[in-house]
């Protein structure tokens, strides 16, 4: 069976992704598999999508503004906040279909 890949639409220099995508994307840097983002998951996440060296006291930075609970994670209930945060700062527009 072969596997659909998308290939993510560029406009203005934005990469465009569904909420579903980018829900697919971040949980490929969910390393533990606990279906939770932690600091270190997502500076790895940062670091893929902007090409470059991301540290984690920035990453810490982006997980207390988007992180409700203050758990020190982003669990399914705060992806809409990250989405919010990726839009601003990240360079992706999400699509909301």
């Amino acid at each position: 069976m072969a596997i659909k890949t998308r290939t993510y639409s560029v406009i203005d220099g934005k990469r465009q992704m569904t909420m579903d995508e980018f829900k697919r994307w971040l949980k490929k840097f969910d390393d533990d598999k606990d279906g939770r983002i932690s600091r270190d998951e997502l500076a790895d996440a940062i670091r893929v999508s902007r090409g470059g060296w991301f540290t984690g006291r920035k990453s810490k930075r982006i997980i207390g503004s988007v992180d409700a609970d203050r758990n020190g994670f982003i669990d399914d209930n705060e992806i809409k906040n990250l989405a919010d945060f990726a839009e601003k700062y990240l360079n992706i527009k999400i699509l909301y279909l």
